[in-house]
């Protein structure tokens, strides 16, 4: 059960006793009710392909194109995956549930919902599909924004997934 969000007192008291890790953290990123996160600098697009992709038998290799830039163009209802600048470790009684900001959400950028599980670390791996029309992005832009929240009582199965330690993109993984 999930018993409150955090405030930016809350947060930064969080922060101070080590219990949540933010690293590289900029104070103008932590906001009244959240962090706000990082693009960071590469992008990883699909490639069009006209057969069925199997997780089962198929590498995810072999559908993405990875870019490395300052800068990327988000073309319309492409969907592609972002990272974040930002390192987070969260222990195992917070979550985290991300969600665009606003400014590209008014743009026609969206993301799926995306929850961080309690005592998840690694940088986080986006999911972003273009608008109607392209949009340019910026390495280094506040791009999302993550609402912590307080669960009543620590996770008694903290997550240590596949994707626990992640740097830069990480593909979706599939169990054989």
């Amino acid at each position: 059960m999930i018993e409150m969000a955090l405030s930016d007192k809350d947060i930064r008291e969080y922060i101070k006793s080590g219990k949540l890790s933010i690293d590289p953290l900029e104070d103008y990123l932590i906001r009244e009710n959240g962090v706000d996160l990082r693009l960071g600098g590469s992008i990883a697009k699909y490639r069009e392909s006209r057969s069925t992709f199997d997780p089962q038998k198929d590498s995810v290799e072999d559908i993405l194109v990875y870019e490395d830039a300052e800068s990327f163009i988000i073309n319309p209802y492409e969907r592609v995956l972002i990272h974040t600048i930002e390192y987070i470790k969260l222990p195992n009684n917070l979550i985290g549930l991300i969600n665009l900001r606003s400014s590209y959400a008014r743009l026609g950028l969206s993301i799926p919902p995306t929850v961080i599980d309690a005592n998840f670390e690694g940088q986080l791996t986006i999911g972003l599909v273009g608008g109607s029309f392209p949009v340019k992005l910026y390495k280094g832009e506040r791009f999302i924004h993550v609402v912590f929240l307080e669960l009543k009582s620590p996770s008694s199965k903290p997550y240590t997934g596949r994707y626990q330690g992640q740097k830069g993109i990480q593909p979706p993984i599939f169990r054989k």
